[in-house]
């Protein structure tokens, strides 16, 4: 059963940390929950390097973001925006769509570069899908495929792909520890073959519409 929207909202900041936390262990961040928790609140932590600090920062912001306007059109501006908040201080440019050629770890292949009016207009399609849950799934795979940012792809595509969902009360994209091996064998495969069957069937899996699994 469909959740409103104004409880899909309640359940995201319910799940916050997790959601940070998860979107943060699939980028091989070493932190602990409890670790994410006081990162996400401000508190001084030991023995976490500053770029994960950082990674676990953005995250949070990231997610604030897309939570304090969850009606925002899904286009260039607003997936480019929140790649902004993923990717600020990390990457070679964020918040922009990539303009060069970039390498992906443990496979040959190599996403073009993309073409902004390319880009709208897959939105636009993705935009005419009716399912909620196969419109946020297509966007994630369009997207991860793809590449279009220098860097955090995989967490930009979640957060924008929980949007989709939380703006219709489809619930929320959580890839978990649990669920990580299988994510990225499936996602290796994707971009070897273009194949997204096994993909899309671990993120329907990772769909969560209430608070126990």
């Amino acid at each position: 059963m469909a959740l409103t929207r104004e409880e899909n909202i309640f359940l995201a900041k319910k799940l916050f940390t997790e959601l940070v936390f998860n979107a943060a262990y699939i980028e091989g961040v070493n932190v602990t929950f409890p670790q994410t928790q006081a990162i996400i609140d401000g508190a001084i932590v030991n023995n976490v390097s500053v770029d994960e600090i950082q990674t676990v920062l953005n995250l949070r912001d990231a997610w604030r973001y897309a939570l304090s306007d969850i009606d925002a059109e899904l286009n260039t501006t607003y997936i480019c925006k929140v790649n902004d908040y993923v990717s600020r201080n990390e990457s070679l440019a964020w918040g922009v769509l990539r303009t060069g050629t970039v390498g992906l770890s443990g496979t040959d292949y190599i996403p073009p570069i993309p073409d902004l009016r390319e880009v709208e207009n897959e939105l636009e399609r993705i935009r005419q899908i009716s399912d909620v849950k196969e419109r946020a799934i297509e966007y994630f795979c369009y997207a991860i495929r793809s590449q279009l940012f220098w860097d955090g792809n995989k967490r930009t595509c979640t957060i924008v792909a929980c949007k989709i969902l939380i703006e219709n009360g489809e619930g929320v994209l959580s890839i978990g520890k649990d669920n990580a091996v299988e994510f990225n064998d499936s996602l290796k495969k994707y971009y070897d073959t273009n194949d997204d069957t096994e993909l899309r069937d671990v993120l329907f899996r990772c769909i969560r519409n209430g608070f126990v699994k």
